[in-house]
Order: structure tokens, then sequence, then C-alpha cells
């Protein structure tokens, strides 16, 4: 009789972990779905730019439109940022919540920092006549870049989420699912900001 109990609360033990192993899984392929279907966003808008910075050509560096320094800046600031993100990673397969929550904390210092610089950016341009209205480069200059603030400012929302999720709960596996999918979209993010640099800060400059 004991046997049996015994044998039940293993079975359910172990159909307990497949279950959650099938739906870590399953948000995982959500995420890259989700991720395709960005990067179809990025490609689209990336492709008007090219079409149009090609009738409209305009040098925001040498034309001393933006900022070089403050834009290497947010670039060194996202790519730290990555850093501490991949950190977070290690220090959740070593279950070190202390050290989970200061890279976290590091992660969204860094981010908010980036997307206050982004939207100072944004300022300066419209207070100098810049702004999205002025023609169709900088309509698709604000989209682009803008859409990618928009993703920075819900991924520091995910980082906040996931630190009261650890408070509340513990590292969970559900939360270390989390925690993955946050680096996946945050090392998106990087790279996504890579190629704004590369083909819309410094074109025409190299």
């Amino acid at each position: 009789m004991i046997e049996n109990k015994i044998s039940n609360i293993m079975m359910l033990n172990v159909h307990s972990n497949v279950c959650d192993t099938e739906s870590d899984s399953n948000k995982l392929f959500g995420l890259w779905i989700y991720l395709m279907s960005d990067c179809i966003m990025f490609a689209v808008l990336f492709a008007v730019y090219t079409i149009i910075s090609s009738n409209i050509s305009v040098d925001l560096i040498s034309n001393n439109i933006v900022n070089l320094s403050s834009v290497l800046l947010e670039t060194v600031l996202l790519l730290f940022s990555s850093l501490s993100c991949g950190f977070v990673v290690i220090a959740m397969n070593q279950k070190h919540i202390k050290m989970i929550y200061s890279y976290l904390i590091i992660t969204f210092c860094l981010g908010v920092i980036f997307l206050f610089m982004e939207i100072y950016e944004f300022y300066e341009l419209i207070a100098r006549n810049f702004g999205p209205d002025k023609n169709a480069f900088f309509s698709i200059f604000f989209t682009l870049i803008g859409t990618h603030g928009i993703h920075i400012f819900f991924g520091l929302i995910l980082i906040l989420s996931i630190l009261y999720q650890i408070k509340r709960l513990g590292l969970t596996q559900p939360i270390r699912t989390r925690i993955l999918c946050l680096s996946i979209f945050w090392h998106f993010l990087d790279i996504i900001w890579i190629c704004v640099f590369t083909f819309v800060y410094l074109n025409g400059v190299i």
C-alpha cells in the first residue's frame, strides 16, 4: 500500500516536471516567433529608411545634427547593459539570487539612462526644427529610433516585474524561464541598435 502511494507520488512529480518542461519550451518558442515578427518589422523600417535616404541624403554626424559622442555613449551603455543581462543568466544558473538582483538592477539603470538620452536627443532635434514633420527622412528616422526605444521601455517593465516576482516567489522555474526570455530579448535589442548605429547615424560618414 505504501509502495503504491510512493509510486503514485513519483509519477505525479515526473508528470509535473514534464509539463513544466513543455511549458518552458512553448514560452521560448513563442518568444522566437515574436522576435521573428519583430525582425520583419525592423527589416521593413530599415528598407524604407534606405529608400528614403537614397533620395534625401542627410549626413547626421557631419552636419552636426546629432552629437556623435552622445550616440557613442548610448551605444556603450546598451552594450554594457547587454553584458550585465548575460551575467543575470549566469547568476541564475548558479542560483545566486543576490547577484541576480544586482545585475538586473544594473541592466535596468543602464537601460533607463539609454532611454533618457534617446528622448533628450529627440527633444533637441525637435527644438532645432528637425522634427518628424520636417521631411520624409526625419519621419522614418523618428519612427525607427522610436520603435527601438519603445522596445527598450517594455524591456525595462519586464525587468521590474521579474524583480518583484523573485522577491515575492523566489527563483521558481517559471521565473527562470522569464529571465532567459528577458536575456534573449535584450540581446536582440542590442543587435538592432548596432544596425541602427551603423546604417542610420554613421550613414555617409564611413
